[in-house]
């Protein structure tokens, strides 16, 4: 068997004195797994357990400098290089075949200013730790809904999260980054250094280089906000749909309404919805209070809930390790056309894990302009997407298949784009549906930056 040109310089197979992999080793100051340690499998590992690829070598990066000579030395050496943080990405772009992994799960430092309201981090916290260390201080900025998500990858795509119709996106509240660019330097970018790519960072993805550092503005949150849950019954969703559209649309900013499709323990299907308000518990109560009074749910719940809490509370619907798949789209309301396709198509459902997901976005986010950064699709209202889960590989086809048939269902009733955050593996087309008018110019900082496409595995944006 032909060994692939990457491993075989790895494996050592050198006349010279120093061979490549003593040369990766050279000046590392995190580690370096390679296939034959027993590190590796764990190593390989990604969120997804659908992803089952080899990667040549993992550089797990101790700090900025071993980004630097993980790239420059992939670069002499003609690798695909990945990159890693929480390794939250559904199509498995984190990690490849045969090439480089650059993983900056260990670099965790973080720094908050409780004064100044700002926070300095290293790309590879997790949501849960930044969310952490910014509310033992009482402050928060816009971070998603599963707590072993990276931070990086969230801010890079955009970043959705409860607070992002009061504060929005994560990439908005963005002052400064550090990044390691393809030809293997570290640069400081904000609003008056490297412009252009600053610009960039704000949901053009990983195509720019390895940001490795980030630095947030905060606000103010918590410690505990009010949160009302309801569960209606599947004969009751239409019109529960139909109040969710309107309720929603309608609310103030400080209110995030997010809502699902849902599969019981006992195999009845249901419809979900959920408000969370950024503000103070009493000035939350008269915001919900229509929520909770719509219908005749099965279940209700209205408390304040610790915002960590809140945060975390999607964790376990999302475990390390199962199988997930998905296809999204942004919608501007929840007609009866879509309501109708979504409905019929989520009653077939593969198993009891599978979902239908409402995301609500705009508020703050739909007040900035599109062009103000790469993220376009500000005037949607919803994202909606079929989330497929199970275990069993003999399971794949016929939880994809369902989530395909469930997005091409209502694809007549979306806007048309789509978060980048939530593409799996769609093509060249899907992209640019992502950053719409906006993608010119991504092609054009692409080119100046990274020329030769050398970070191609993401969302990728070609040099133009």
């Amino acid at each position: 068997m032909e060994i692939p040109r990457q491993t075989e310089a790895l494996s050592g197979r050198s006349h010279s004195r120093s061979t490549p992999i003593e040369q990766l080793r050279q000046g590392l100051q995190g580690e370096l797994v390679l296939p034959t340690d027993d590190a590796y499998d764990q190593a390989r590992g990604v969120w997804n357990g659908a992803i089952d690829k080899r990667p040549a070598a993992i550089v797990f990066c101790a700090d900025p400098d071993d980004v630097v000579h993980a790239v420059t030395y992939a670069r002499s050496q003609g690798f695909v290089v990945a990159v890693r943080s929480g390794g939250h990405n559904v199509a498995g772009l984190s990690v490849c075949d045969d090439g480089m992994v650059i993983d900056l799960s260990r670099m965790k430092k973080i720094a908050v200013d409780p004064e100044r309201r700002i926070a300095k981090a290293e790309a590879g916290l997790t949501l849960a730790e930044f969310d952490a260390a910014t509310q033992a201080h009482g402050l928060a900025t816009t971070m998603g809904v599963n707590g072993d998500t990276g931070i990086a990858g969230l801010t890079l795509g955009g970043g959705f999260g409860k607070l992002g119709r009061k504060h929005g996106l994560s990439c908005d509240n963005l002052i400064a980054a550090e990044i390691v660019t393809a030809d293997g330097q570290l640069l400081r970018t904000d609003a008056r250094q490297h412009p252009e790519l600053f610009w960039a960072l704000h949901g053009g993805g990983g195509n720019f280089g390895v940001v490795t550092t980030f630095e947030y503005r905060l606000h103010p949150v918590g410690p505990n906000l009010l949160v009302g849950s309801v569960l209606h019954a599947y004969d009751r969703a239409p019109e529960a749909m139909r109040f969710y559209d309107k309720f929603s649309r309608d609310a103030p900013d400080e209110l995030s309404v997010d809502a699902a499709l849902v599969t019981l323990p006992s195999g009845d299907r249901a419809f979900s919805i959920s408000a969370c308000y950024v503000g103070s518990p009493e000035a939350g109560e008269p915001a919900i209070a229509p929520l909770m009074k719509f219908g005749s749910p099965i279940e209700s719940r209205l408390r304040a809930v610790p915002y960590l809490e809140i945060q975390s509370a999607g964790d376990s619907l999302f475990p390390r390790g199962r199988r997930y798949y998905w296809k999204a789209q942004f919608l501007r309301e929840i007609g009866d056309g879509a309501i109708e396709a979504l409905l019929d198509s989520y009653a077939r459902a593969p198993n009891h894990s599978s979902l239908l997901v409402f995301q609500q976005v705009g508020g703050a986010i739909a007040r900035v302009p599109a062009s103000h950064s790469p993220y376009a699709n500000r005037d949607a209202a919803f994202d909606c997407f079929p989330i497929a889960i199970w275990d069993d590989p003999a399971g794949d086809e016929a939880n994809m298949r369902w989530a395909r048939d469930l997005w091409n269902a209502v694809r007549p009733f979306s806007t048309g784009g789509v978060y980048a955050n939530n593409l799996g593996d769609e093509g060249d087309e899907r992209v640019r549906d992502a950053y719409g008018a906006n993608y010119a110019r991504l092609a054009a900082i692409k080119k100046q930056y990274d020329p030769t496409n050398f970070f191609r595995l993401n969302q990728n944006i070609r040099p133009g």
